[in-house]
């Protein structure tokens, strides 16, 4: 069977299907959902199953934590340790937007999220459709890209279609990415301490380090 494409607005989604994405996450479903960068695979990361079927379907290492989407800075605070200053002042400045924060885990995410690390990489998107689901949803989603792990990011449902082919079932059609560039991943995890840029995406190194500087 080859996965359902469903045509969302991608600047206002429709209140309905919203909705239906929203129970099929909650459900256990993993869905392709369009985001400000590339589609990723959305799902709800307190239930154990779907996320091993994010894993499955991505043939991703375990030992690689997953990221999440989620609508406000409330909701890392509910996911994160203390937060550090340079938490709010990155959050603040660069949210919602391409900018994946790297934090301590608070326990009560699962340990099959962080992959065991004890981490967790967090961001808020500048996209109606993911932000409309999360809060329909109640809870954050997963946002790894939806492809295999090592292959082309996917910037169209039916570039996610041809790669995942029936190992998903819903896909999320909001058009073509507006980026081609991935999220810059900065880490504040770092036992030492200070941060770390650990990939420069769509929001240029220069940039952290002005905000950042001696920090």
């Amino acid at each position: 069977m080859h996965p359902e494409i469903i045509k969302i607005n991608p600047i206002e989604p429709e209140a309905a299907l919203v909705a239906y994405a929203a129970e099929q996450i909650r459900q256990g479903q993993v869905l392709g959902i369009p985001t400000d960068t590339f589609y990723g695979l959305a799902a709800d990361p307190f239930n154990l199953h779907a996320v091993d079927r994010v894993y499955e379907i991505k043939t991703r290492g375990r030992h690689k934590p997953l990221s999440l989407l989620i609508e406000s800075i409330d909701q890392a605070e509910e996911l994160a340790k203390p937060l550090p200053d340079e938490f709010y002042m990155l959050a603040e400045h660069f949210w919602p937007g391409p900018l994946t924060i790297i934090v301590s885990a608070a326990p009560r995410l699962p340990l099959k999220v962080t992959a065991n690390t004890g981490n967790i990489a967090v961001r808020i998107p500048a996209a109606p459709i993911p932000l409309a689901i999360i809060r329909a949803c109640g809870v954050p989603v997963t946002a790894t890209s939806s492809n295999l792990s090592g292959a082309a990011e996917c910037t169209t449902a039916e570039a996610v279609r041809d790669q995942l082919k029936e190992s998903i079932s819903i896909i999320l059609d909001g058009g073509t990415s507006p980026r081609s560039v991935p999220s810059t991943i900065v880490n504040l995890a770092e036992k030492k301490g200070g941060w770390k840029v650990l990939r420069e995406g769509a929001i240029p190194l220069q940039e952290i380090e002005d905000l950042l500087g001696d920090q």
